[in-house]
């Protein structure tokens, strides 16, 4: 039996299939558009500006299109921390911002930036540049034919959706506490592990509040169709265990959530986790090693000019 919320949305009717059956995949004019926004993060360095983009009349229509529709989805779905974070988030609600025009104001509100990736980025470069204040954030739009989903991170996920946490000190602390855990190993296996609890807490996080599930993460926050059926997935318990050994998609409505009590148990979580987190983790908390973990699955989709820092969601 397929599991059509591992699937993803493919159509703007609802029509769920492959990633690559996406038109983000299969519109060759747009992956060429695609692509060169994202080679513009060849060899960046982290901290350095990111360079202008001049956004099309079409990708402005579009970043408008899914902020009202965004507005709408988030009423009811979000915790109130998250909600009363999105009135203050720095977002323009006419065009695409760069990088710098929303960044400059979450830096002098908790001291971050964002940095540019030019896709899904390496656990150690992306995790530890958070302890440092910087988040890395693609430039390119999603496409236009289905602006209410995409499967992979794009500028309004990385604006809207973290840029929401990242204008709350509160939620900045935590991504630099991800980050301080991600500097101080190099394995590719506790690197894993931090990425894991990353994607179900900051990425697809759920938290207990009014006596349902309200979504906190960014991803969530970020995507119209996700916030929709969320609370038809599996929304289970923390659970640290279950988490390291869950095979997860990155395309695709998530079959299985976690979901925390509440922020303070959230936070309590993480530092928990991370603030004596090093390469002896693992084997401390009886967790198993990589090669026994869950698969991570990503599409990989043929790219006209593969970027050479390559998405995160």
């Amino acid at each position: 039996m397929i599991d059509v919320m591992a699937q993803t949305p493919v159509s703007p009717d609802g029509r769920l299939g492959r990633a690559e059956e996406h038109p983000g995949h299969a519109d060759r004019p747009y992956v060429r558009r695609r692509d060169r926004i994202a080679a513009l993060a060849t060899g960046h360095r982290v901290g350095a500006p990111s360079p202008l983009v001049e956004y099309t009349a079409e990708e402005h229509a579009t970043w408008r299109t899914v902020l009202a529709a965004l507005a709408d989805a988030q009423r009811g779905r979000v915790c109130r921390s998250v909600a009363a974070a999105r009135e203050r988030a720095p977002v323009p609600a006419d065009h695409v911002p760069q990088h710098a025009e929303v960044g400059d104001r979450l830096h002098e509100l908790t001291g971050f930036r964002f940095t540019l990736a030019g896709g899904i980025v390496p656990n150690a470069r992306f995790l530890g540049s958070m302890a440092d204040g910087y988040f890395h954030a693609v430039q390119y739009v999603r496409h236009p034919a289905m602006p209410l989903y995409t499967f992979e991170p794009d500028v309004l996920h990385d604006m809207l959706g973290h840029g929401t946490h990242l204008c709350d000190p509160w939620f900045a602390e935590l991504y630099r506490t991800v980050g301080r855990a991600a500097a101080r190993v190099t394995s590719d296996d506790a690197l894993d592990l931090i990425s894991r609890v990353y994607w179900y807490t900051l990425e697809y996080g759920v938290v207990h509040e009014g006596g349902r599930p309200k979504a906190y993460g960014a991803a969530l926050l970020s995507s119209y169709g996700e916030l929709r059926r969320f609370e038809r997935a599996d929304i289970r318990a923390w659970d640290l265990a279950d988490i390291a050994a869950r095979p997860y998609q990155v395309a695709g409505y998530q079959p299985v959530l976690y979901a925390v009590e509440s922020l303070d148990h959230l936070a309590g979580t993480l530092h928990g986790f991370l603030d004596d987190f090093d390469e002896s983790t693992r084997d401390r908390l009886g967790l198993p090693p990589l090669a026994q973990r869950g698969f991570m699955g990503r599409p990989t989709p043929e790219r006209s000019a593969a970027p050479a820092v390559p998405p995160n969601k």
